[in-house]
């Protein structure tokens, strides 16, 4: 470096060189800062844009997936100079192939991630793509620890990738990713490790020695009851007596009564098992003789072969006690009858004038009134016409009023 004499010596001597050497350096620092400036805000416009709204996570995903990436890419600098004895322009136009490729399908992965809201082939790639470049940088290697770092570098980047991609593919479709059958969790309750369910530790030993209690009494049965020699019978109920005062012991089962019921359960349950094998459970959907598609009324007496053909809207009805309530209550009532109408609809069940009276708490004459119109809706009329040909039941709104005596009250 030059002292300041000679610089004071190279002013003095030469003027004119020393005023070009100035300006050029005053238009280089002006220009250098026109371009930190540029570069300051294109930097803040890329952050505010791309950096801001995503969360944090995701960011760093991004920095160290780079600088994975940049550590793969050194290693495959190294494999391309010593390996394919590339040299030059050329050996920096192709040492990062892979690594471009890699950055390529990952963004291709996203985009179908966001249109097609699966990662497809380019994920597949990514993972394939990922492992050749890591094995490719770890066979220059010197030493077995450097070989096992340019494994991990490549490996940590593909997984930060997966992490992001499994984000944004809940964020995009509201659902998580596929239940692993083995996970550390399965195999540690699988092990006796964990449990399952949030018990703590004494509902869990109270559950186990009332098994064993049952267990026990299950196996001294069959035992006794299968005609085993006396020597097994006393073995197995010296092995229920022993259980059963572990479990008076540590579980309060002579006190505690929920205990002595799930005891006794599953004894029932655990005698009975032969009983399994007679039982006929039906398929929901499956139809047999006697379903009946709508569901009726309790059985109804023979005397309904003498129903009157009328309808209900025919029959007079006296209502000793009309009710006289203001517009708002009988907008109320009406549309609490209607709920009660469409629930028992629903069901199956077309409700009688004075089923709704009775239910909503208003007059005969104004249930039958609702009646009357809403049981020519589609839906109620296709089940009245069902109880008719099935049951030969005739809609007459009571369907119908049958005394105590077993006598049908018509309209005389």
């Amino acid at each position: 470096m030059p002292t300041f004499e000679e610089i004071t010596a190279f002013i003095t001597d030469k003027p004119l060189a020393t005023a070009v050497i100035t300006l050029l350096s005053l238009v280089g620092l002006v220009l250098a800062y026109l371009v930190l400036r540029v570069a300051w805000r294109a930097l803040t416009w890329l952050v505010a844009r791309y950096v801001a709204p995503r969360p944090i996570e995701d960011v760093l995903t991004v920095v160290a997936a780079s600088i994975a990436t940049g550590v793969s890419a050194q290693g495959m600098w190294r494999f391309s100079g010593d390996v394919l004895g590339l040299d030059g322009p050329l050996r920096l136009l192709l040492f990062a192939f892979i690594e471009v490729a890699i950055i390529t399908s990952a963004v291709r992965a996203r985009r179908n991630m966001r249109e097609n809201y699966s990662a497809g082939i380019d994920g597949i790639a990514v993972w394939a793509l990922t492992c050749l470049t890591a094995v490719l940088s770890s066979m220059d290697a010197h030493s077995l620890p450097e070989a096992i770092f340019r494994l991990a570098a490549p490996l940590v980047a593909a997984w930060l990738w997966e992490r992001g991609m499994a984000i944004e593919r809940h964020r995009i479709r509201g659902t998580g990713r596929i239940n692993w059958r083995l996970t550390p969790e399965r195999l540690l309750v699988r092990l006796g490790i964990a449990e399952v369910s949030d018990r703590t530790a004494s509902e869990v030993d109270a559950h186990r020695r009332l098994t064993r209690v049952a267990l026990a009494a299950k196996q001294a049965k069959v035992l006794r009851e299968g005609g085993a020699p006396e020597r097994k019978v006393r073995a197995a109920l010296a092995k229920l007596d022993k259980a059963m005062d572990q479990a008076v012991e540590h579980t309060g089962l002579a006190v505690d009564a929920t205990r002595q019921e799930a005891l006794l359960a599953q004894i029932a349950a655990l005698y009975n098992t032969s009983a399994l094998i007679d039982a006929d459970p039906r398929v929901p959907w499956e139809p047999h003789a006697d379903h009946h598609p709508v569901p009726a009324r309790p059985a109804l007496p023979p005397a309904l072969a003498q129903l009157v053909d009328e309808e209900d809207e025919d029959v007079e009805i006296l209502d000793p006690n009309p009710q006289v309530v203001d517009t708002a209550q009988r907008a109320v009532l009406m549309r609490a009858s209607r709920e009660f109408w469409d629930r028992q609809i629903a069901k199956g069940i077309v409700p009688r004038t004075v089923d709704i009276a009775q239910e909503i708490g208003i007059s005969l004459t104004t249930a039958r009134e609702y009646r009357s119109l809403w049981k020519l809706e589609p839906q109620a009329h296709a089940l009245i016409e069902a109880l008719y040909h099935q049951h030969g039941i005739v809609d007459t709104g009571t369907f119908p009023v049958i005394a105590a005596d077993g006598r049908v009250l018509t309209k005389s």
